[in-house]
């Protein structure tokens, strides 16, 4: 029997896996959170009598959906929550859980890793109080807390729009300040319509729930910083006129966007590809989630398209993976619904722009790598000719920039477009920090010896 890992348990992974084993196959599913969910269908805490009702309204039917479907499918695979998937090699996937480590081998592999946020270094981002958008909706989800009770949601995202009403609903007072101008959003609006209408009219409502509930919402801003010394007091910011002013609050929801989790399947063989649209790498791939060599991938960490895309993806990935095994599959109308779905996040992404020239101007002085305390100056000054760090990993190695705990998650987008910017490739496809095992910070406690390295 072919035994296959699917690695992630969001919707993408578990549609995969379903799938999978409705057709017979031994399937491993690996999760690095304790319950499945990934962040959209993300399960309270256990005994937390959170309303979910309450957190998801028009999405409460799609989470129930979801972890009863899953329910069904535990007792018929592998489940292996808490466990981290570190490194892939010589057709294992190599994993800690418990403190221990074990290689799993397998025939296929299907990486449905999800997505992180996206973060533009500002002026302090790296105070106690300024959470990423997508850490402060899992604190919400999660425990059932809010980040605080007066909190500026900021950036250039269609979630601070989900996450601001979500906040509101539980009783925090909110403001949105959105980079992007209303034009750009007026622009997108046909393509949206074309492609999703019903995800088109959930996000106006979202917008429109803020304006009747009086929540201060401003676009087209420029952020200009995060004030306060031992936690953030304030955002400082331009509105669209050029007046600048400041509003007071006790934390801070910021965010670019999303970008996918393409380490393990650079590490397991996939090719890269740059996406000029959004200026972020992200695995090479057929429109079936094929990479080769019995890789797959799917959901947000192949391609950047929400929770109906993720759950399309992981199906046909796995439907791909079985036609390659030989078995009788029909893709039906699943492509071009999987096509359209991400054509909608195109638009998204036009309307919601990741602000690579503010980050390419970043002054000297703000730290870049919040794990290593590296400066956008510091990134420069090592790009000088005679010190010949003429691309991103070379920078990494003369400074030390995205070496710490995230493993330049959070500080690699803005590293590649300062070095682009500072070497004069501004307009070429930027350079990315290459990735390499292990992909997380491993436990001391599961003593890995020198023969378990590859």
């Amino acid at each position: 029997m072919t035994r296959i890992v699917v690695v992630g348990a969001g919707p993408a992974g578990v549609a995969a896996a379903t799938l999978l084993v409705e057709r017979g196959a031994d399937v491993t599913l690996i999760e690095e959170r304790a319950q499945p969910g990934g962040q959209v269908w993300r399960a309270p805490a256990p005994g937390l009598a959170l309303d979910m009702d309450r957190l998801l309204r028009g999405d409460s039917e799609g989470f129930r959906r979801f972890h009863a479907g899953f329910a069904v499918l535990r007792p018929r695979i592998d489940w292996r929550p808490e466990t981290l998937v570190w490194n892939v090699h010589g057709g294992t996937v190599q994993i800690v859980a418990g403190g221990a480590q074990q290689a799993l081998p397998y025939d296929a592999l299907l990486l449905a890793t999800g997505a992180t946020d996206r973060i533009a270094p500002i002026p302090g981002w790296t105070l106690p109080g300024v959470f990423a958008l997508g850490g402060a909706q899992a604190v919400l989800k999660d425990q059932g807390c809010l980040i605080g009770r007066e909190v500026v949601f900021c950036g250039s995202s269609p979630l601070l729009f989900l996450a601001a009403v979500q906040y509101a609903r539980f009783g925090a007072a909110v403001t949105v300040l959105d980079t992007t101008p209303l034009g750009a959003k007026i622009s997108a609006v046909p393509g949206l319509a074309a492609s999703a209408p019903r995800q088109l009219a959930k996000g106006i409502g979202l917008m429109a729930a803020l304006r009747r509930q009086g929540r201060p919402m401003h676009l087209g801003v420029t952020l200009l910083g995060f004030e306060g010394s031992g936690g953030v007091t304030g955002v400082r910011w331009r509105d669209a006129r050029g007046v600048e002013r400041v509003t007071a609050c006790d934390a801070v929801a910021y965010g670019h966007g999303l970008r996918p989790e393409s380490q393990l399947a650079e590490i397991a063989g996939a090719s890269l590809r740059f996406d000029r649209l959004r200026r972020f790498h992200a695995p090479e791939a057929d429109a079936l989630g094929r990479c080769g060599n019995g890789l797959y991938v799917a959901g947000d960490g192949a391609a950047i398209g929400g929770a109906e895309a993720a759950e399309v993806s992981g199906r046909l990935a796995a439907m791909a993976l079985l036609a390659d095994r030989g078995e009788s599959v029909e893709f039906g109308a699943l492509p071009e619904r999987l096509a359209r779905l991400r054509r909608f996040q195109d638009g998204l992404a036009r309307a919601f722009a990741w602000p690579h020239a503010q980050v390419a101007a970043l002054a000297d002085g703000v730290t870049v790598c919040r794990c290593e305390q590296i400066t956008a100056g510091e990134v420069r000054a090592v790009l000088a000719p005679q010190l010949g760090a003429a691309e991103v990993n070379r920078m990494k190695a003369a400074t030390r920039c995205g070496m710490g705990r995230c493993q330049g998650r959070y500080c690699g987008h803005a590293a590649a477009e300062i070095t682009a910017a500072a070497l004069g490739r501004a307009d070429a496809p930027l350079d990315r920090l290459r990735a390499q095992p292990p992909v997380k910070p491993l436990p001391i406690a599961s003593a890995l010896v020198e023969d378990d390295w590859p």
